[in-house]
């Protein structure tokens, strides 16, 4: 049984969406575990003070009717930090995701939220360091093989294709085709390889820099000269091909 010196508040948001910078908490849940074992569970809707996109309503379940009437985060800030003193914090994928949003919205709430002392517990990463992600991990996991010559390209090449025979084995709601696995597990939108540019909502947008999360072609329509500056920059050359493509379709349609 886990050992605890203080509280531990386990900690999970549903959000408008995955950039801590600008979106914002439509919902927290709090599972607090006190230091006898006790279980305290908060839940409360947020009104998130801008429009959910449908994408993220469509994963979380969460809608504009739903958090019209819920308090803002600045009105909850309060409450929420009570519940919260004097505890560490756990979560999955938090350390990366939920902790870093939740302090962007105290910090916009103008509420002083101090996390000195406060020990961040990721399971996510306990996940990772004990069940290693690697292909010679996979190939023990699922074919029961020691991968001898890791690293050689042929080796790798065809230890992967014995993992996925493995894996259709395994779980048959894959199917037995391209199409079948991609449409349980999901097909990546890519826009050029180097990810510098993702899709949202089928439309491209960058996904670094100063304009990270604003379209695209709404970027290059409002200053082309950023076109240049990538163009000239030390981007992958598939990024500037792709870039290239959607500066001549916008400028298309300007025209």
């Amino acid at each position: 049984m886990l050992q605890l010196k203080k509280p531990l508040a386990f900690i999970d948001l549903e959000t408008t969406g995955v950039n801590p910078g600008t979106d914002r908490i439509v919902e927290i849940a709090i599972v607090k575990i006190l230091t006898d074992g006790t279980r305290i569970v908060k839940r409360k809707l947020i009104n998130p003070e801008m429009p959910i996109p449908k994408g993220s309503s469509d994963v979380h379940g969460i809608t504009d009717e739903m958090v019209k009437d819920a308090p803002t985060f600045k009105q909850a800030a309060q409450e929420l930090k009570q519940v919260l003193d004097g505890c560490d914090f756990a979560g999955y994928n938090s350390n990366r995701f939920d902790i870093p949003l939740l302090m962007e919205e105290f910090l916009r709430a103008q509420v002083d939220f101090d996390m000195k002392n406060r020990k961040l517990l990721d399971v996510q990463n306990i996940f990772h360091k004990m069940e290693p992600r690697t292909l010679g991990a996979a190939y023990r996991f699922y074919c029961n093989k020691t991968l001898e010559g890791a690293h050689g390209a042929e080796v790798d090449a065809s230890a992967t294709y014995e993992v996925l025979e493995a894996q259709l084995e395994k779980y048959p709601e894959l199917g037995n085709n391209i199409d079948s696995i991609l449409k349980v597990i999901g097909e990546d939108q890519i826009v050029d390889f180097a990810r510098r540019f993702v899709m949202d909502n089928g439309t491209e947008v960058f996904n670094f820099g100063k304009f990270k999360g604003r379209p695209v072609s709404e970027v290059l329509k409002a200053e082309p000269q950023y076109y240049d500056w990538m163009m000239k920059g030390d981007f992958p050359q598939h990024t500037k091909q792709k870039l290239t493509e959607i500066y001549t379709r916008t400028m298309l349609k300007k025209s």
